[in-house]
Protein backbone atom coordinates (compact mmCIF):
# COMPACT_ATOMS: atom_id res chain seq x y z
CA UNK A 1 0.00 0.00 0.00
CA UNK A 2 2.65 2.37 0.61
CA UNK A 3 4.10 1.70 -2.96
CA UNK A 4 0.86 3.07 -4.11
CA UNK A 5 0.21 5.68 -2.17
CA UNK A 6 3.90 7.09 -2.96
CA UNK A 7 2.94 7.26 -6.91
CA UNK A 8 -0.87 7.78 -6.51
CA UNK A 9 -0.32 10.85 -4.29
CA UNK A 10 2.06 12.86 -6.50
CA UNK A 11 -0.20 12.09 -9.63
CA UNK A 12 -3.36 13.46 -7.92
CA UNK A 13 -1.03 16.26 -6.68
CA UNK A 14 -0.17 17.10 -10.44
CA UNK A 15 -3.74 16.90 -11.76
CA UNK A 16 -5.03 19.29 -9.31
CA UNK A 17 -2.56 21.57 -10.09
CA UNK A 18 -3.35 21.58 -13.28
CA UNK A 19 -7.08 21.78 -12.41
CA UNK A 20 -6.28 24.80 -10.38
CA UNK A 21 -4.59 26.73 -13.29
CA UNK A 22 -7.22 25.59 -15.59
CA UNK A 23 -9.78 27.98 -13.53
CA UNK A 24 -7.40 30.80 -13.66
CA UNK A 25 -7.25 30.01 -17.39
CA UNK A 26 -10.91 30.03 -18.83
CA UNK A 27 -11.76 32.96 -19.25
CA UNK A 28 -8.30 34.24 -21.02
CA UNK A 29 -8.07 31.26 -22.96
CA UNK A 30 -11.96 32.26 -24.09
CA UNK A 31 -11.32 36.33 -24.64
CA UNK A 32 -7.41 37.01 -25.26
CA UNK A 33 -5.76 33.69 -26.11
CA UNK A 34 -7.67 33.34 -29.71
CA UNK A 35 -7.10 36.81 -30.86
CA UNK A 36 -3.35 36.68 -30.25
CA UNK A 37 -1.02 36.30 -32.92
CA UNK A 38 0.70 32.62 -32.77
CA UNK A 39 2.49 30.73 -34.68
CA UNK A 40 1.74 28.45 -37.04
CA UNK A 41 2.92 25.44 -35.36
CA UNK A 42 0.07 26.49 -32.53
CA UNK A 43 -1.93 23.15 -32.17
CA UNK A 44 -5.29 23.17 -31.26
CA UNK A 45 -6.59 23.95 -28.13
CA UNK A 46 -7.77 19.96 -27.50
CA UNK A 47 -4.09 19.17 -27.57
CA UNK A 48 -3.45 20.74 -24.90
CA UNK A 49 -4.99 19.35 -22.07
CA UNK A 50 -4.34 15.81 -23.58
CA UNK A 51 -0.63 16.60 -23.37
CA UNK A 52 -0.83 17.88 -19.90
CA UNK A 53 -2.64 15.05 -18.67
CA UNK A 54 0.23 12.79 -20.21
CA UNK A 55 2.64 14.65 -18.63
CA UNK A 56 1.07 15.18 -15.12
CA UNK A 57 0.56 11.28 -15.14
CA UNK A 58 4.48 10.40 -16.14
CA UNK A 59 5.67 13.31 -13.59
CA UNK A 60 3.60 11.99 -11.02
CA UNK A 61 4.57 8.67 -11.20
CA UNK A 62 8.53 10.19 -11.24
CA UNK A 63 8.35 11.76 -8.29
CA UNK A 64 6.49 9.16 -6.54
CA UNK A 65 9.51 6.73 -7.89
CA UNK A 66 11.98 9.03 -6.30
CA UNK A 67 10.07 8.68 -3.09
CA UNK A 68 10.54 5.36 -3.14
CA UNK A 69 14.12 5.30 -3.11
CA UNK A 70 16.76 5.47 -0.45
CA UNK A 71 19.17 7.49 -2.33
CA UNK A 72 21.12 10.99 -1.23
CA UNK A 73 19.77 13.13 -3.39
CA UNK A 74 16.26 11.83 -3.27
CA UNK A 75 15.28 14.99 -0.68
CA UNK A 76 16.64 17.58 -3.39
CA UNK A 77 14.51 15.64 -6.14
CA UNK A 78 11.59 15.90 -4.01
CA UNK A 79 12.62 19.40 -3.66
CA UNK A 80 12.93 20.32 -7.03
CA UNK A 81 9.29 18.89 -7.96
CA UNK A 82 7.77 20.58 -5.55
CA UNK A 83 9.38 24.12 -7.09
CA UNK A 84 9.27 23.37 -10.66
CA UNK A 85 5.33 22.01 -9.47
CA UNK A 86 5.00 25.88 -8.09
CA UNK A 87 6.02 27.62 -11.08
CA UNK A 88 4.21 25.21 -13.56
CA UNK A 89 1.20 26.60 -11.74
CA UNK A 90 2.58 30.09 -12.15
CA UNK A 91 3.08 30.51 -15.16
CA UNK A 92 -0.85 29.95 -15.94
CA UNK A 93 -1.23 32.54 -13.39
CA UNK A 94 1.23 35.04 -15.28
CA UNK A 95 0.43 34.17 -18.77
CA UNK A 96 -3.04 34.13 -18.98
CA UNK A 97 -4.66 35.26 -15.49
CA UNK A 98 -2.31 38.34 -15.61
CA UNK A 99 -2.58 38.44 -19.63
CA UNK A 100 1.32 39.28 -19.69
CA UNK A 101 3.60 36.74 -21.76
CA UNK A 102 6.92 38.84 -20.72
CA UNK A 103 6.22 37.07 -16.95
CA UNK A 104 5.24 34.03 -18.15
CA UNK A 105 8.27 33.71 -20.59
CA UNK A 106 10.47 34.82 -18.02
CA UNK A 107 8.51 32.14 -15.65
CA UNK A 108 8.73 29.61 -18.51
CA UNK A 109 12.63 29.63 -18.70
CA UNK A 110 12.93 28.91 -14.82
CA UNK A 111 10.82 26.65 -15.56
CA UNK A 112 12.95 25.09 -17.85
CA UNK A 113 16.17 25.16 -16.14
CA UNK A 114 14.23 23.14 -13.11
CA UNK A 115 13.28 20.73 -15.36
CA UNK A 116 16.40 20.02 -17.07
CA UNK A 117 17.96 19.95 -13.35
CA UNK A 118 15.53 17.63 -12.31
CA UNK A 119 15.78 15.11 -15.31
CA UNK A 120 20.44 15.50 -14.03
CA UNK A 121 19.42 15.14 -10.73
CA UNK A 122 16.90 12.78 -10.96
CA UNK A 123 18.93 10.41 -12.98
CA UNK A 124 21.37 9.54 -10.47
CA UNK A 125 18.51 8.62 -8.33
CA UNK A 126 16.28 6.37 -10.51
CA UNK A 127 16.88 6.36 -14.39
CA UNK A 128 13.24 5.68 -15.02
CA UNK A 129 12.28 8.64 -13.00
CA UNK A 130 14.57 10.77 -15.28
CA UNK A 131 13.07 8.85 -18.08
CA UNK A 132 9.83 9.93 -17.21
CA UNK A 133 10.46 13.69 -17.27
CA UNK A 134 11.68 13.40 -20.36
CA UNK A 135 8.48 14.04 -22.79
CA UNK A 136 7.82 17.34 -20.01
CA UNK A 137 10.87 18.98 -20.87
CA UNK A 138 10.36 18.16 -24.48
CA UNK A 139 6.74 20.12 -24.10
CA UNK A 140 7.76 22.78 -22.15
CA UNK A 141 10.47 23.47 -25.18
CA UNK A 142 7.95 24.18 -26.89
CA UNK A 143 5.50 25.81 -24.52
CA UNK A 144 8.54 28.13 -24.69
CA UNK A 145 8.93 28.96 -27.92
CA UNK A 146 4.85 29.33 -28.20
CA UNK A 147 5.62 31.82 -25.40
CA UNK A 148 8.38 33.62 -27.06
CA UNK A 149 6.72 34.17 -30.04
CA UNK A 150 3.62 34.99 -28.56
CA UNK A 151 5.55 38.00 -26.41
CA UNK A 152 7.55 39.20 -30.21
CA UNK A 153 4.62 39.11 -31.92
CA UNK A 154 2.01 40.85 -29.89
Amino acid sequence: MRKFLSIFIPVVVCFLTGLTASYFQADAIESWYPFLNKPALTPPNIVFPVAWGIIYLCIGISVGLVILTQSLYRKTVVTLFVVQLFFNFLWSILFFYFRNPLLGFIDILILDFLVLFYVVRSYQVRKIASYLFLPYLLWLCFATYLNGFILLNN
